[in-house]
């Protein structure tokens, strides 16, 4: 009776509407605690920017782009689409989890990639192309994770719903923070720069050998630099070189080229030791850059002023777009520079002048640590149009005048060579006798003197200019030094000694040496593709392809799509440059970009500099030399796999988590399963990752350290 009321006609719609309810509630409670679905469907608006239809182009990872480069889909969607108003101060961007375009293909699997083999006319067989082309054919994007999900466990997950993550590494590392030597700071630590034990063991230390780079080998650093204590995000560009006003300065409205932060490089010793040259003072929370220095009596800006008027053909950011900077102070020099549309190398060893090179890079200015020591500068021959030292402290007539044939051969034919120093301008016995033996120099390696003068300080300058032909060289009675042959050179200067002979003006062919266009038509120009080694060659073809590939790229994805704040983006580094095609798709942004050229990979650096940017030859299985902490944003493209093959993915982790700021981000192009297996060892470190089309990892990095609260 009992169950026949239950079920009578009157009560049954009660029932039915009960149990929907229940259904609908069991549901939802469901799909709510359930893992997040590999791609929701997503219908493109009409009013997208790129069509539904275009897809990437799957080529080889050391092939270059087609030439005709097609769009991209670009159809995910970030939660974070207001990145670009995030405070600089705030906490990093939370990236939010991607949408997929139901126009993307749907497939997990990497799609087939073309025949790898050369065209006729293209470089040589034993030359491969660089690893920096297109990325694989789109498909779906993956979610991120919250740093609180411990990053087995959600790479496991992420990896069943095929979303990448699994299959990464053996075993995700126990991260701890670096151990370091004897009067080392750890937060400022340098494996390749710092490493004690390697310097204590050096026979001699009269050619700066304990300045030069002594990499830890066995093992290499699988660990992380600690944070400064109170460090927060580098005051951001153009707020840290503006004209900023500090009350002690206020009566006088003297002009402050720049500001940091006093905790992210506290180092007070630089301020007392130059505090009569002008260099940095320390007011409240901040160190502040007048733009003065020991050869600037007026100001860097007069000084570059004077150097126009007394040669105007240097035409600053026209005919001379890339400068060196030896001895660079805090780089003042390169920095006013940028206002004249001129990109300068300002280079320094590491603490010789307390940490120059590190306020250099929080302030925003390119800079690299470097010294003239017994090896070659990781540069190309013939790369710079000027070169600068204001008192820089290098001996350059020293053993028969190795240093300065070091910059007769990064400098190019045609170049000029500035020198400010007491030398020049001061006429006591020890000036004298300096000057009288870089005069000597000058003219066996057949440099010009173009100008010697003062200023109305009396500070002296003298301006040389390298040949443009090698008519001197061998006309010359004395044959010291020696011309180098063409079998001296060699393809990369790393770890190579320097040179005891002179570098030739122009190779023995005479092609690819004439002097580039004038700024900036010579970044897109139809510019010489030769190298000074005649072996290597890349048609024009393939550059003004690649460059149109990444103009397209970047347009429409970096800067349109990913969850970064681009007005917080100010030092760049491309961990495998190619062309230097990423650095000119962003040139007209406030930022500026280390374009670095791996000495396992083509050697392309000379065009680079030919198009008017710059950057070093280095090997990622090596620490960079750079500070801790002085990149908003690294970029790497199809280079994890070559380089997983010479070392462990854990060791190439840690140097990027190394030279990457907290809050700022951290882009891998690649293959599915190289993104696999680099997304759970970042997640490990608590970065903030997401998987985009199965081509590119954007990751985030926080301001966690090993043994900070909620570690």
């Amino acid at each position: 009776m009992a169950i026949y009321s239950f079920l009578s006609v009157r009560k049954r719609p009660v029932v039915v509407v009960a149990a929907v309810t229940l259904f609908i509630v069991v549901s939802s409670l469901f799909l709510l605690f359930s893992p997040a679905p590999t791609a929701l469907p997503f219908f493109s608006s009409s009013s997208s920017h790129l069509s539904s239809q275009a897809s990437i182009a799957a080529v080889s990872s050391n092939a270059f782009p087609p030439e005709t480069p097609t769009s991209v889909v670009s159809n995910w969607v970030s939660s974070n689409t207001s990145a670009d108003r995030v405070s600089a101060d705030a906490s990093p961007p939370v990236v939010g989890t991607a949408i997929a375009s139901d126009a993307v293909s749907n497939s997990t699997a990497d799609p087939p990639r073309p025949d790898t083999t050369a065209a006729a006319g293209d470089a040589k067989a034993d030359v491969s192309q660089p690893d920096h082309g297109m990325p694989p054919a789109a498909t779906e994007a993956s979610g991120s994770a919250g740093n609180g999900e411990t990053a087995a466990g959600v790479s496991s997950e992420r990896d069943e719903e095929g979303q990448g993550g699994g299959g990464a590494v053996e075993e995700l590392p126990s991260w701890e923070l670096c151990k370091v030597g004897k009067g080392v700071a750890a937060a400022d630590y340098i494996p390749c720069l710092d490493n004690v034990k390697a310097v204590k063991a050096l026979k001699s230390l009269r050619h700066m050998e304990h300045r030069e780079r002594h990499c830890p080998t066995d093992p290499r650093p699988r660990c992380l630099v600690p944070l400064p204590e109170r460090y927060r995000r580098p005051v951001p560009w153009p707020r840290s070189r503006d004209m900023v006003r500090t009350p002690a300065l206020l009566a006088s409205s003297r002009k402050i080229f720049s500001l940091i932060w006093y905790n992210n490089v506290p180092h007070p010793k630089l301020v007392e030791y130059k505090k009569d040259q002008n260099w940095v003072r320390k007011s409240g929370n901040y160190f502040v850059f007048p733009g003065g220095g020991t050869q600037f009596k007026n100001g860097v800006a007069s000084y570059i002023k004077f150097i126009e008027q007394i040669l105007p053909n240097i035409q600053w950011g026209i005919h001379t777009r890339t400068v060196l900077d030896v001895g660079c102070g805090v780089a003042s020099f390169g920095g006013y520079l940028l206002d004249r549309n001129v990109i300068t190398m300002s280079v320094a060893p590491k603490d010789e002048h307390e940490a120059q090179i590190q306020f250099a890079l929080e302030r925003g200015i390119p800079a690299f640590l470097a010294v003239i020591g017994t090896q070659k500068l990781p540069f190309p021959d013939n790369s710079f149009d000027v070169i600068h030292c204001a008192r820089c402290r290098v001996h350059w007539y020293a053993d028969g005048g190795k240093p300065l044939l070091e910059l007769n051969r990064v400098l190019r034919p045609g170049g000029y060579y500035i020198w400010s120093a007491t030398p020049v301008y001061r006429k006591n016995p020890r000036d004298i006798d300096d000057w009288n033996a870089v005069v000597a120099l000058t003219k066996s390696i057949c440099w010009r003197t173009v100008v010697r003068s003062r200023d109305i300080n009396k500070i002296g300058v003298v301006i040389y200019q390298k040949p443009t032909s090698n008519s001197c060289s061998l006309e010359r009675k004395n044959n010291e030094p020696p011309l180098c042959s063409e079998s001296d050179g060699s393809r990369f200067p790393w770890y190579k000694p320097l040179d005891s002979c002179l570098f030739p003006a122009v190779p023995s062919s005479g092609e690819g040496n004439s002097w580039a266009v004038s700024w900036p038509e010579r970044l897109n120009i139809k510019h010489s593709a030769t190298s000074n080694n005649s072996s290597i060659q890349f048609p024009q073809e393939k550059i003004d392809s690649d460059t149109s590939y990444w103009k397209d790229l970047v347009s429409e994805i970096y800067l349109n799509e990913f969850a970064v704040n681009w007005s917080s983006v100010r030092n760049v580094m491309d961990m495998n440059a190619g062309f230097g095609g990423f650095a000119a798709s962003i040139i007209n942004r406030p930022l500026w970009v280390m374009n670095v050229v791996p000495v396992d990979q083509p050697d392309t650096l000379h065009i680079i500099f030919n198009r008017g940017l710059i950057g070093v030859y280095h090997d990622w299985c090596e620490s960079f030399n750079t500070y801790p902490r002085t990149y908003d944003l690294i970029h790497m493209s199809y280079l994890l796999g070559p380089l997983t093959k010479r070392c462990h993915i854990i060791e190439v982790a840690a140097e990027i988590d190394r030279i990457l700021r907290p809050g700022r981000w951290f882009v891998l192009q690649d293959t599915i399963d190289m993104i696999r297996k680099m997304d759970p060892v970042l997640r490990s470190l608590h970065y903030k990752t997401t998987i985009v089309k199965h081509q590119f990892l954007l990751a985030t990095k926080g301001f966690w350290r090993p043994g900070s609260i909620g570690s």
